[in-house]
C-alpha cells in the first residue's frame, strides 16, 4: 500500500488548517464590519473585495514564478508570515482604511498560495495527487470552520470584532511554524534537468491533450472567478434576511460541506476534468441561483441554506480538482508557475466578479446571483470543450 500521508504532506496540510483558522474569520466578519459597523454602502464591499483579489492576482502570479526560481518553501513562508497584517483590520475607523489593511494581508496570502500548492504536488505521486489535494482542502476548510465557529461565538457573546480579528494572528503564526518544519526545500532544479524535460516535450497526442486540459482549467477558473463572488455576499444576504449570527453561521455550513466533499472527491474522483465541470462549476451555478431566487421571492432562510450547501459541494470539488489537474499537467520544474497561473486567473475573475456583483447587488440580489450562475455554467462548458480529449 502506498503511503500518501507523509510527514511533509501532513505539515503542509496543517499549515493550511491553521492559516484558515485565522483569516477565514476575517472573510466572514469583514462584510459585517464594513457594511454594518462602518456603514459603508454594499457596492463598496464589492470594490473592497475586487481590490483584494485583483491586485492579489499579480502577487499570485509572481509568487508562483519566484517559487520556481528560488525555494518554494522560502516563498511560502515569506508570504505566510505577512498574512497577519489583516488581523489588524478591526482597528480601522474608515472603510478605505479597513480595505487597505485587509487587502495587504490578503495579497500576502495570494503570494504564498502557489508555492504551497506546488510543494505538496511535488512530493506526491501521480496516483495520489487527487487524494492529497482532497486532504489539503479538507484541513484547509476545516480550519475555516473553526474560525467561523469562534467568530460566531464571539459575536453571540458581544465581544468586539476588533479583538476577535486580532486573535486570528495566533493560528496564522502557528501555520508559519508548520511550514518551517517541512523538510522538503522545494529548491529550483538545475539547468540540466530543464533541458532534459524540454527535450521530452514531444508533440504527441497525449501531450497535446494534457496541454488542452491545462489551458482549459486555467481559462475555466478565470471564467468561474467571474461567478465566484466572495462568500461575503451570501453572508450579507442571509444576515439581511435574518441576523448577523445566521449570516456568519451560513459560512460555517459552507466550509464544513466543502471540507467533507473535497476529501471524498479526492479519494473517489476518476475522470477529473469531467467531474470538475459537472460537480464543480455547474453545481456552483445552481447554488448561486437558489440563493438569488430565495432572497427575491422571500422563500426563507432554509432555502438559502440549501443554496449554501450546494455551493459547498461545488467548491469542495473545485478546490480539490483544479490543483490536481495543474499538478498532473506540469512538471516539478514549472509547478509553481502553473499554480501561480491558476491562482492569478481565479483572482482576475474575482476582481471583475466582485465589482460587478457589488453594483448588481444594489439593483437586486437576484441580478447578482443570476450573473454568477451564468458564468459558472459557462466555465464548466469551456472546460469540457478544451479538456474533453484528455485522460486526466
Amino acid at each position: 500500500m502506498r503511503k500518501w500521508l507523509t510527514k511533509d504532506v501532513l505539515l503542509i496540510s496543517l499549515s493550511a488548517f491553521f492559516a484558515d483558522a485565522g483569516y477565514q474569520a476575517l472573510i466572514a466578519g469583514f462584510p459585517i464590519f464594513l457594511v454594518l459597523y462602518l456603514k459603508a454602502p454594499v457596492y463598496y464591499l464589492g470594490i473592497a473585495m475586487a481590490l483584494a483579489y485583483g491586485i492579489g492576482s499579480v502577487f499570485a502570479y509572481y509568487g508562483g514564478k519566484l517559487s520556481d526560481r528560488h525555494s518554494k518553501k522560502k516563498i511560502a513562508i515569506l508570504g505566510n508570515l505577512l498574512i497577519p497584517i489583516l488581523s489588524f483590520t478591526g482597528f480601522a475607523l474608515f472603510a478605505a482604511e479597513a480595505t487597505t489593511i485587509f487587502s495587504a494581508g490578503w495579497w500576502a496570502r495570494n503570494f504564498r498560495t502557489p508555492a504551497r500548492r506546488a510543494m505538496i504536488g511535488d512530493i506526491s505521486s501521480r496516483l495520489d495527487k487527487a487524494r492529497v489535494y482532497g486532504f489539503l482542502n479538507a484541513l484547509d476548510v476545516g480550519g475555516g470552520v473553526v474560525a467561523v465557529a469562534y467568530l460566531s461565538i464571539g459575536i453571540y457573546l458581544g465581544i468586539a470584532l476588533k479583538l476577535i480579528f486580532l486573535a486570528t494572528a495566533i493560528p496564522i503564526l502557528i501555520s508559519s511554524l508548520c511550514l518551517f518544519l517541512v523538510s522538503y526545500k522545494g529548491s529550483p532544479s538545475k539547468g540540466k534537468s530543464k533541458r532534459a524535460i524540454s527535450s521530452i516535450k514531444a508533440a504527441t497526442k497525449a501531450a497535446k491533450a494534457k496541454a488542452g486540459a491545462y489551458k482549459g482549467v486555467i481559462l475555466a477558473t478565470g471564467i468561474y472567478g467571474l461567478s465566484f463572488y466572495s462568500l461575503s455576499f451570501p453572508v450579507l444576504t442571509i444576515a439581511q434576511e435574518s441576523t448577523d449570527f445566521y449570516g456568519v453561521l451560513s459560512y460555517a455550513v459552507f466550509l464544513l460541506v466543502s471540507a467533507i466533499v473535497g476529501y471524498i472527491v479526492g479519494v473517489f474522483a476518476k475522470r477529473v476534468v469531467r467531474n470538475l465541470a459537472v460537480f464543480g462549476y455547474f453545481l456552483a451555478g445552481i447554488g448561486s441561483l437558489i440563493i438569488g431566487l430565495s432572497y427575491h421571492f422571500g422563500l426563507g432562510i432554509v432555502v438559502s441554506y440549501i443554496g449554501i450547501f450546494v455551493i459547498g459541494i461545488a467548491v469542495g470539488t473545485i478546490e480539490t480538482l483544479e490543483p490536481t489537474i495543474v499538478s498532473l499537467a506540469k512538471s516539478k520544474i514549472n509547478s509553481g508557475s502553473g499554480m501561480g497561473a491558476l491562482t492569478s486567473s481565479r483572482s482576475i475573475g474575482l476582481f471583475v466578479a466582485n465589482l460587478a456583483l457589488g453594483f448588481l447587488y444594489v439593483i437586486g440580489p437576484l441580478y447578482a446571483y443570476g450573473f454568477a450562475a451564468a458564468m459558472a455554467i459557462l466555465a464548466g462548458s469551456v472546460l469540457l470543450a478544451l479538456g474533453s480529449n484528455s485522460k486526466i
